[in-house]
C-alpha cells in the first residue's frame, strides 16, 4: 500500500526540495587521519546490520497499544475528555500518538540520511568523509525499519512536524560545512536518542524494543562522531563565529521543545487547538519527557565548546541547564550494552528453541522405532516407519 494512503493528513507535495548551498570538497591526502575518527569508521563498518534479518518482524504488535505505555502517559488522562472516552476511543488515541511519534522518527531518519550525505560532500577531511559514508547507510536502514513498522504494524502515518521540518531546512540551507553536524548530529540526533531511550526503557513490547535498541546502538556512534569533529573545529573559531553557532543551537532547541507537544493528535479527536496545547503543556508525563529529551543535547553542546552566557540563559529558561554535567560517554556505552544484551537473550532463546525442536523430533523418531506394541523387535520388523522417522530428523 502506498504511504500516501496511510497518512492521517494530506502531506501535500510528495517531495520536498531544499536548495543546496556550499561547496563540495575533495581531499587528495589519503594516508593521514585522526586515529579516533578512523577507529570510529572501522567500528561503523563492523557494526553494519540488515534490518530484514536482525529484526524479528514476525513478532505481533497491537496497533491500538503498540508500546504498552500506561494510561498516565496520555495528556488526556485525568481530564473529563478521558473520562468520556470509550475503550475503543482510548485505543485509537494510543494508536495515533504512536503513529505520530514514530512518523517523526521516520522523517528525522530520512533527514539524517540526507545530512550525512551532505557531510560526505562538504566536510574537508577524508577521515570524516569515510565515517559519514557509513552513517549514511545507517540512516537509510533506520528509515527502512521505521517505515516498515508504521506500514505493517500500525497502519497509520503522520506528515513531518512543522518545527522538525523548519530545523531540518535551516540545517540543510546553511552553506557552512559544520552546520549539518550541528543541526543533525547534535540537535536532531541528540533529541532522537533521548526519545528512543525513554521509549526503549518503558515499553514491554518486544518488537518496538528491538527497533529502538538497535537504532540507538548506531546513533551512539553518530553523536560521538559529531562531538569529535566539531570539538576539533570549534577550537579554532573566533568568539563571533562561536556566538553564531550558539544562536543556531538556541533557536533549534526551542523548535525541538515545541515539536514535542503532538497537539495535532488531540485536534484529530475534536479538541480545539488552544485546548490541545494547554493539555500537552500541563501533562506531567510530557513535562518530564520534554526535559529528559535534552539529556543528550546539553552535555554534547557543552563538550564541543558552545557554552556562552546567552546559551546558558536559554537552558535555564528551558529548565535543562543542569543536564550539562551529564556523562555522555556513560550514556552511550549503556546504549551499546543494551543492544548487545538484547541480542544475547534473543539468540540464547532461539538456540534453546532449536534444541527443543531437535529433541522433540528425536523423541518422535524413537517412538516410531519402538513400533505399535512397544517392543524393539516389532519396530525392526516394521522397518519402514523407523528409518523414515530417522531420515526426517
Amino acid at each position: 500500500m502506498a504511504t500516501r494512503n496511510l497518512y492521517a493528513h494530506d502531506p501535500g507535495d510528495p517531495g520536498w526540495t531544499v536548495p543546496a548551498t556550499g561547496a563540495a570538497r575533495f581531499s587528495w591526502e589519503y594516508d593521514e587521519g585522526r586515529d579516533r575518527l578512523l577507529s570510529l569508521y572501522r567500528k561503523g563498518k563492523d557494526k553494519q546490520w540488515d534490518a530484514e534479518k536482525r529484526i524479528d518482524w514476525s513478532l505481533p504488535v497491537d496497533p491500538y497499544d503498540p508500546l504498552g505505555l500506561p494510561d498516565e502517559t496520555s495528556p488526556l488522562y485525568g481530564t473529563p475528555y478521558w473520562d468520556r472516552m470509550s475503550d475503543k476511543d482510548k485505543g485509537e488515541i494510543r494508536r495515533n500518538y504512536s503513529a505520530w511519534q514514530f512518523s517523526q522518527f521516520l522523517h528525522g531518519e530520512q533527514g539524517a540520511m540526507v545530512c550525512a550525505a551532505r557531510i560526505v560532500e562538504s566536510v574537508p577531511d577524508l577521515d570524516a568523509k569515510f565515517y559519514s559514508a557509513t552513517q549514511t547507510m545507517d540512516e537509510a536502514r533506520h528509515a527502512e525499519l521505521y517505515g516498515r513498522f508504521l506500514h505493517e504494524k500500525i497502519g497509520l502515518v503522520y506528515p513531518i512536524d512543522d518545527n522538525l521540518q523548519a530545523l531540518l531546512g535551516d540545517t540543510l540551507r546553511d552553506s557552512r560545512w559544520d552546520m549539518p553536524y550541528l543541526g543533525m548530529q547534535v540537535l536532531i540526533e541528540g533529541l532522537a536518542l533521548a526519545a528512543f531511550g525513554m521509549l526503549r526503557d518503558i515499553t514491554d513490547k518486544p518488537l518496538p524494543k528491538q527497533l529502538l535498541a538497535y537504532v540507538m546502538q548506531d546513533e551512539a556512534r553518530h553523536v560521538a562522531f559529531g562531538r569529535m569533529a566539531l570539538r576539533d573545529y570549534y577550537r579554532g573559531l573566533s568568539r563571533a563565529e562561536l556566538r553564531e553557532r550558539e544562536e543556531f543551537v538556541i533557536e533549534g532547541c526551542y523548535l525541538m521543545r515545541d515539536r514535542l507537544r503532538g497537539e495535532v493528535v488531540l485536534t484529530d479527536f475534536g479538541i480545539p487547538r488552544d485546548e490541545a496545547v494547554r493539555l500537552s503543556e500541563e501533562s506531567e508525563y510530557l513535562r518530564v519527557f520534554r526535559q529528559l529529551l535534552f539529556s543528550r543535547i546539553v552535555p554534547c553542546v557543552k563538550d564541543i565548546g558552545l557554552w556562552g552566557e546567552r546559551l546558558q540563559r536559554a537552558y535555564v529558561d528551558l529548565g535543562v541547564l543542569e543536564l550539562g554535567d551529564a556523562n555522555l560517554d556513560q550514556l552511550m556505552a549503556r546504549d551499546e550494552e543494551i543492544a548487545e544484551e538484547l541480542d544475547a537473550r534473543r539468540f540464547a532463546a532461539e538456540e534453546a528453541a532449536r534444541k527443543g525442536e531437535v529433541a522433540e523430533a528425536i523423541a518422535r523418531g524413537a517412538e516410531g522405532a519402538d513400533g505399535g506394541d512397544g517392543s524393539g523387535s516389532a519396530g525392526s520388523a516394521d522397518g519402514a516407519e523407523g528409518p523414515a522417522g530417522a531420515r526426517e530428523v
